[in-house]
C-alpha cells in the first residue's frame, strides 16, 4: 500500500472516531482508536510540534514528534500534527500535551486528560432463590456483571425501588475481582432480606448496573418474582399466610360416578385454604384421615 493510501486510511479512523480539540477531559472505549489534535499546528510539513505522554505506559514523560519513530503500536504522530492511539487501552489512561509554533512564531498548547472505559455484559442473578421465608435472613442472590472498566456500582430493588441497606431486614455483601491480564472488573453483590410477617407475598427484585464511564442509563437484570412463606408451624413445611376456609367441593370422577363393574372412581375433596386443612373421609361409617398436599386435594378411595 502506497504512504499516500496508508495516510488516508488513518485520516478515515479520525473522521470517523472523531478529533478532539483544545483542554478537555477525554473518554475512549477500550480497543477503539483515539485521535487527539495538536492545536495550532501546520496542517503539512514542515511543523514544529512536540508531544508529551504520561499514562500508565511510561515512568517518565514520553517525547514524539513528527520527525521521530512511532511509538511501537502505541502511539504515532500523523503528518497533520495529530495524535493516533490505534486501539486505546487501560494502560493509555493520564496525560497528553502538544505544543506546536505555527510558521508565523505563534506557540499553542493543547492538554488532554484521557480516561477508558468499557461496559460489561448485562448483569445478572446468579444463585436466585426459589422462595423466602418470612421472619428471617434468606438470600435472594448474587447480581454479576463482568467485564467492566471502570468498575461501576451495583443497586437492588425490590418492586422497582432501590433498597438501601440497613443492616437489619435488608443487607449487601460486594466483593470486586479484576482479571490480571485484561483489567476489566467483574462486581459480586448478594442481597439477603428478611421479609416482614404479613407482608407482600409476590416481591419482585432486581439488580442494576451503573457505569462509571460514560455517563449512560443503568443496565438492569430480568426481574424475578419471589414467593414469601410464613414461619414453619409444628415442624411441618412452610406455610403461607393464613386463607380462611370458604368452601368444600368434592368432585367425583368419571362425572356422575356411574361406571361399570370393576372400573374405577376417583374422588376429590377440594378445599382451598391456609394452613392446609385436615381432609375425613368416611366409608360405610368408617372414617380415615389424610392432610391435603400442595394444590388442596385430597383424593378418596378407587372401590
Amino acid at each position: 500500500m502506497a504512504a499516500g493510501a496508508v495516510v488516508g486510511a488513518w485520516m478515515l479512523v479520525l473522521s470517523l472516531w472523531g478529533t478532539v480539540m483544545g483542554d478537555q477531559n477525554i473518554t475512549a472505549r477500550i480497543g477503539k482508536p483515539l485521535g487527539l489534535n495538536c492545536k495550532g499546528a501546520p496542517k503539512k510539513p514542515p511543523q514544529q510540534l512536540e508531544w508529551k505522554l504520561n499514562t500508565g505506559r511510561t515512568e517518565a514523560w514520553k517525547v514524539l514528534s513528527p520527525q521521530g519513530d512511532p511509538w511501537d503500536s502505541v502511539a504515532r504522530v500523523l503528518p497533520n500534527g495529530s495524535l493516533l492511539l490505534p486501539a486505546v487501552g487501560i494502560q493509555d489512561e493520564g496525560t497528553f500535551r502538544c505544543r506546536a509554533t505555527s510558521r508565523s512564531g505563534k506557540e499553542t498548547k493543547s492538554n488532554y486528560r484521557v480516561r477508558v472505559y468499557q461496559i460489561p455484559g448485562k448483569p445478572e442473578i446468579v444463585d436466585p432463590a426459589s422462595e423466602l421465608m418470612a421472619g428471617v435472613p434468606n438470600k435472594v442472590g448474587t447480581c454479576v456483571p463482568e467485564g467492566g472498566y471502570p468498575a461501576g456500582t451495583l443497586n437492588w430493588l425490590l418492586d422497582g425501588k432501590t433498597l438501601i441497606p440497613d443492616g437489619k431486614g435488608v443487607s449487601v455483601k460486594e466483593e470486586t475481582k479484576r482479571h490480571p491480564k485484561t483489567g476489566l472488573f467483574t462486581l459480586h453483590s448478594e442481597l439477603m432480606v428478611t421479609p416482614a410477617r404479613g407482608g407482600a407475598l409476590h416481591p419482585t427484585f432486581s439488580c442494576s448496573f451503573t457505569p462509571g464511564l460514560p455517563r449512560r442509563r443503568a443496565l438492569h437484570t430480568a426481574p424475578i418474582q419471589l414467593r414469601v412463606w410464613s414461619e414453619r408451624r409444628g415442624g411441618e413445611g412452610p406455610n403461607v399466610d393464613a386463607v380462611p376456609l370458604k368452601e368444600v367441593q368434592l368432585v367425583v370422577e368419571p362425572e356422575g360416578g356411574a361406571v361399570a363393574p370393576g372400573g374405577t372412581v376417583t374422588l376429590t375433596c377440594e378445599a382451598p385454604a391456609q394452613p392446609p386443612p385436615q381432609i375425613h373421609w368416611i366409608k360405610d361409617k368408617q372414617a380415615r384421615r389424610g392432610r391435603l398436599q400442595a394444590l388442596w386435594k385430597g383424593r378418596g378411595w378407587k372401590p
